[in-house]
């Protein structure tokens, strides 16, 4: 089992910065990719950011050039850096980890509303 918790979220106007970290604990040597995810009210949960084991990432389009995700192994962190912030970011954002076995696990989300 792997255990995961969200923090940094909050309101923040367009065009600021919010830093969100995840921490994960339990069977940690079995995490291989992590990621972030985002649900706004009324749509679909939808893939921000992603971060292997190994340090590739992948990011949402909408997302590009104001996001970074990074990952701190030692520390068993994920962080998600969000720059220039806009109204259309606003939702619960949701750490995820993807175990060697494909097992997803999910965390509890922490909620970020960006203002106009």
């Amino acid at each position: 089992q792997v255990q995961l918790v969200e923090s940094g979220g909050g309101l923040v106007q367009a065009g600021g910065s919010l830093t969100l970290s995840c921490a994960a604990s339990g069977i940690i040597f079995s995490i291989n990719a992590m990621g972030w995810y985002r649900q706004a009210p009324g749509k679909q949960r939808e893939s921000v950011a992603g971060i292997t084991r190994g340090g590739n990432t992948n990011y949402a389009d909408s997302v590009k050039g104001r996001f970074t995700i990074s990952r701190d192994n030692a520390k068993n962190m994920v962080y998600l850096q969000m720059n220039s912030l806009k109204p259309e970011d606003t939702g619960v954002y949701y750490c995820k980890a993807r175990d060697l076995y494909a097992v997803d696990y999910w965390g509890q989300g922490t909620q970020v509303t960006v203002s106009s």
